[in-house]
């Protein structure tokens, strides 16, 4: 859905009142439209989506209503729907308030990125709370299963990462520590370009569109590709913050080094397939991302070892 939606189909949603403002919102990669609508001097999100994903959307909407009861704080689910004759879907959220972490974090103190960064790791052990519905299979099974999809592509693309055959050689060598892996609500996206910030404080998580079910730990794989750009006392954060202050047990790094070197082939692919502009920016990333882990002869990052005792929240 490239092409803007007809502002009279917009008004469509009931929930629209007549006179209300509605204004695009052009930020992330996700294939819905997005607008914030504001009405009776309240804003809401907006999102609207082809209709052949309404099932999925209904599952998500769901998913917000049990983080809502969770408490987790982000957007509340109010109204969805499919808007006749247009095969078209819509929902709308309450709209979180704030500027995007990615913008504000690099101007606020060490001390005050390292504290955003543990209300980060908060919320997000709370969303890993919900279990994953019966029926889904293993996490270690579809991992591996995706991991190999990405591999076909990687070799038929003749791709080639830094120390690709190293990369590739620890995978295989730890693939089994997946097995045992619970299967948990992932929010599968979480990093500082979908987090908002208020008064130097978290002020919410957005975007759940791709939430997912598997091993917890797999969600912080976005701190070292793409947080760790923005704010090092964040990830820092984020990471003593879900572990409650303790230092993460070694199982947790060796999981977290293992998704880590499967995202770097799986972000490879899927820059050249969708977004090829931008392949010289994700070889710099992944080029940061192997020094970072010594070419993977260390499972834990060395932005964490050098910075993990400067910051108190």
């Amino acid at each position: 859905m490239n092409d803007r939606i007809a502002e009279q189909t917009l008004r469509s949603v009931p929930f629209v009142r007549s006179g209300a403002s509605i204004l695009p919102i052009d930020k992330g990669y996700s294939g819905d439209q997005k607008y914030r609508v504001i009405q009776n001097g309240s804003s809401y999100l907006l999102r609207i989506f082809d209709v052949g994903l309404y099932r999925n959307k209904l599952a998500e909407f769901e998913v917000l209503k049990t983080m809502e009861a969770y408490g987790v704080r982000c957007s509340r689910p109010l109204e969805i729907g499919i808007l006749p004759d247009t095969g078209l879907g819509y929902h709308v959220l309450t709209y979180i308030e704030g500027d995007d972490a990615a913008d504000q974090l690099p101007l606020y103190s060490a001390d005050v990125q390292y504290r955003i960064g543990w209300e980060a790791g908060n919320e997000l052990r709370t969303i890993h709370q919900y279990k994953a519905p019966g029926g889904i299979s293993p996490w270690a099974e579809r991992k591996t299963a995706k991991h190999r999809r990405y591999m076909g592509e990687y070799h038929r693309l003749g791709l080639c990462i830094p120390g690709g055959a190293k990369v590739m050689e620890f995978i295989e060598g730890r693939l089994a520590l997946m097995k045992e892996a619970p299967n948990r609500l992932q929010h599968d996206d979480f990093h500082t370009g979908n987090l908002i910030v208020r008064d130097k404080r978290l002020a919410g998580v957005i975007d759940f569109n791709r939430m997912d079910f598997g091993d917890p730990v797999h969600e912080f794989i976005k701190a070292g590709l793409f947080s760790s750009e923005v704010s090092l006392p964040f990830c820092i954060g984020q990471i003593k913050g879900y572990h409650q202050g303790r230092e993460p047990v070694d199982a947790f790094w060796q999981l977290y080094s293992l998704y880590t070197a499967m995202v770097l082939v799986s972000s490879m692919v899927w820059t050249i397939k969708f977004v090829p502009d931008e392949t010289e920016d994700m070889m710099a990333r992944i080029e940061r991302v192997m020094e970072d882990h010594a070419g993977f002869e260390s499972v834990i990052p060395k932005w964490y070892i050098e910075g993990t005792t400067r910051y108190v929240v």
